[in-house]
């Protein structure tokens, strides 16, 4: 089991920007990002990053979340391997 503070750490250490913009290509509108949504197909972009608040939402079909959510989603993992694979990322253990 990893503990709450271990995860929080993974959380601050992860740049959900810089991590979502390695599955899709984002562009800026104000303070945040939008692109078309990786979880279904658009031809116009809802899908939105929010770095004040490290998390992404999508206006078309409502998938949302943290950026554990979307290493889950896109990767197909489980938590705890979406969780290693961030931790990876940032080069923790």
């Amino acid at each position: 089991m990893i503990s709450q503070d271990t995860i929080d750490r993974i959380l601050d250490a992860a740049d959900i920007v810089q991590i979502i913009e390695d599955f899709i290509p984002l562009k800026k509108r104000g303070v945040n990002l939008i692109a078309c949504c990786p979880f279904h197909s658009e031809k116009t972009p809802s899908f939105t990053v929010y770095p004040d608040s490290a998390s992404f939402y999508c206006f078309g079909c409502g998938t949302g979340g943290d950026v554990i959510r979307f290493i889950r989603l896109i990767e197909n993992l489980d938590y705890m391997d979406a969780v290693r694979f961030l931790a990876e990322r940032s080069g923790m253990k």
